[in-house]
C-alpha cells in the first residue's frame, strides 16, 4: 500500500481492495474510533500491523524507490497496470452474488471511470502534455496560512488514498506538496527535525480526513454494497488511465506511457504477484 501511495497515479486503496482486506481495513478504522472495546482492541491490533508495514513500506519508498520513479516509472506503473487489470475479474467473481441481476448499477461504474479520468486528466499539474509540479509550495518556512493549505491538503489526500482508484500521490501533486513533503519525510529520516512542525501537521490533517470519510465508506458497503462495488470497478478501471499519465505528474515531467514504453514483462510480473498474493491470502483463510 505504502509503495502504489507512493507512485502518482496509483492508489493505496486499490492495493488493499486488489488483496482482499479492503473491507477489514475500512471496518477497523471506524470501530476504532467507536465505543465497543473488544472492537476498539480487535481494530488496533490489525491497524498496527498494517501500519508497520506500510511505514516500513513508505520509508523504503522514501530513501530508495523515490529515486527510482524517474528512472523506472514506466516498469513501476506497467507493474501496477498489471496488478489492477488482472484484479476486476477477480473482484468480480469475489462479489458475485451483489453484482448479479443489478446490471442498472453499471451506471455508477461510469461514474466512476469518469472522476478518475476527470481528476487524471483535467487537473493533471503538468496539464498532460508539459512539465511542472502544480502550485508552488516551500515548506521551509512554515506561515499560518501554508500550515492551513497543508492541513487541507492532507485531508483531501487522504480522502483519495482510502478511495480505490483515486491517487492521493496525484492530487498532493496537483496542490503542489508532492515533492516538499517527501523531501520533508526524507529529511526527517536523515534526523533533520527542522521538519517536524510540517509534518505534524499534515499527519492531523490526514487524521481528520479518515475520521470525516470512514463512516462514509462503511454506510456504502453495508447499505449499498452493489452501488458501491460497480462504482469501485469503475474507479479501477478509470485508475488504468491515471496510471497511464502517472509519469506527467512526477516533478521531473515524463511523456505519458505509450505501447513504446509500456513493458509486457513487468505488466505480467503484475498478475503473477497478484495471482501469488491471492494463492497466500486462500492459504491463510
Amino acid at each position: 500500500m505504502a509503495l502504489a501511495d507512493s507512485v502518482p497515479g496509483v492508489s493505496g486503496g486499490t492495493v488493499a481492495f486488489l488483496l482482499g482486506f479492503y473491507d477489514e481495513f475500512i471496518n477497523s478504522l471506524n470501530d476504532l474510533m467507536g465505543r465497543d472495546r473488544g472492537k476498539r482492541k480487535k481494530a488496533l491490533l490489525f491497524l498496527a500491523k498494517l501500519g508497520v508495514g506500510w511505514i516500513a513500506g513508505f520509508c523504503l519508498s522514501v530513501l530508495i524507490l523515490s529515486g527510482l520513479f524517474h528512472t523506472y516509472i514506466y516498469q513501476i506503473s506497467s507493474v501496477f497496470m498489471g496488478l489492477t487489470l488482472f484484479a476486476i475479474p477477480m473482484v468480480i467473481k469475489e462479489e458475485r452474488e451483489v453484482l448479479r441481476g443489478h446490471y442498472g448499477n453499471l451506471l455508477f461504474t461510469l461514474a466512476g471511470m469518469a472522476l478518475v479520468f476527470c481528476i487524471s486528466y483535467f487537473f493533471n499539474p503538468a496539464g498532460g502534455t508539459g512539465g511542472g509540479t502544480g502550485i508552488n509550495v516551500s515548506v521551509e518556512h512554515l506561515s499560518f496560512g501554508l500550515a492551513v493549505y497543508v492541513f487541507i491538503t492532507a485531508m483531501v489526500a487522504i480522502t483519495a488514498m482510502v478511495l480505490p482508484g483515486i491517487s492521493g500521490s496525484t492530487l498532493l501533486l496537483i496542490f503542489g506538496v508532492y515533492v516538499p513533503i517527501i523531501g520533508a519525510v526524507k529529511e526527517f529520516l536523515h534526523f533533520n527535525f527542522n521538519y517536524v512542525p510540517v509534518l505534524a501537521i499534515f499527519g492531523l490533517g490526514i487524521i481528520t480526513g479518515i475520521v470525516g470519510v470512514i463512516k462514509l465508506i462503511k454506510l456504502c458497503l453495508k447499505r449499498y454494497r452493489s452501488q458501491t462495488i460497480y462504482a469501485i470497478l469503475g474507479l479501477m478501471a478509470g485508475s488504468l488511465y491515471a496510471i497511464t499519465m502517472g509519469p506527467t505528474t512526477l516533478d521531473v515531467w515524463q511523456p505519458p506511457m505509450s505501447l513504446q514504453t509500456f513493458h509486457v514483462p513487468f505488466f505480467l510480473l503484475g498478475g503473477l504477484i497478484l495471482g501469488a498474493l491471492e494463492y497466500m491470502k486462500l492459504r491463510i483463510h
